[in-house]
């Protein structure tokens, strides 16, 4: 917009303002004279903001003809989601920011030196390395009775049609069990290098925590007193 369009505008305003009749009432009480020169270049004024001027800047003018401020053009549709989608952004990462520092609050509670997170993965492993003991023990009960079935098929090996329907019954469940302790074997494995996983994630972040923490200064001997032997 031209300054002379806007010049022509506060003086149209500023007559409004000084005309009597209501135009002279609202100027009495206070009110504010918004104007704008639309796109045909014509400068409007009015009470409220202008319909012809909603997509192009607004002047509001106090009763003296003084710029109180100068509003923008109101925003589209399109304009407005995506506003409203990077204000979401922001307060999410600001959100981010405060949820990782008061993480990072908690975790050098429990954790005030590198030594006790050492001890807390320590005893995670060792919990998921007990239950790997008891799968193992559990395959190796499983092997001792396939060597037993094995015994008793060797039996039938001439006449393997004769062979009873419960000892095929239960080679089957040896499998299906067998079958399962590997599944469980398999998790456990994953599940410790999770863990090693989180406690390394977890170390990254408590090193940065401890490397900015103030160290505690030694204390120096008071003067006039002999420093020990």
């Amino acid at each position: 917009m031209s300054k002379s369009a806007w010049i022509i505008a506060a003086a149209c305003c500023t007559l409004l303002i000084a005309a009597p009749g209501a135009n002279g009432a609202r100027a009495q009480s206070g009110a504010n004279i918004y104007t704008c020169v639309d796109s045909s270049g014509r400068p409007q004024g009015a009470d409220r903001l202008i319909a012809e001027c909603l997509d192009r800047e607004h002047r509001e003018l106090a009763p003296s003809g003084f710029v109180r401020r100068q509003i923008g053009p109101a925003l589209s549709e399109q304009e407005r989601a995506a506003q409203a989608a990077e204000r979401r952004k922001e307060i999410e990462a600001r959100s981010l920011v405060q949820e990782d520092r008061r993480r990072g609050r908690a975790m050098t509670l429990r954790y005030p030196h590198q030594a006790s997170h050492d001890a807390a993965r320590a005893k995670a492993i060792e919990m998921v390395d007990s239950i790997t003991a008891a799968i193992e023990q559990r395959i190796d009960e499983l092997k001792k009775q396939r060597k037993e079935l094995d015994a008793q098929m060797d039996l039938y090996k001439k006449n393997p049609d004769k062979i009873p329907t419960a000892l095929r019954h239960e080679l089957a469940a040896y499998e299906e069990n067998m079958d399962e302790q590997r599944r469980f074997m398999a998790d456990q494995l994953q599940e410790k290098q999770r863990v090693h996983q989180r406690f390394d994630t977890e170390l990254a972040l408590l090193r940065k925590i401890w490397e900015a923490q103030p160290q505690p200064q030694p204390q120096l001997p008071t003067l006039g007193t002999a420093s020990p032997k």
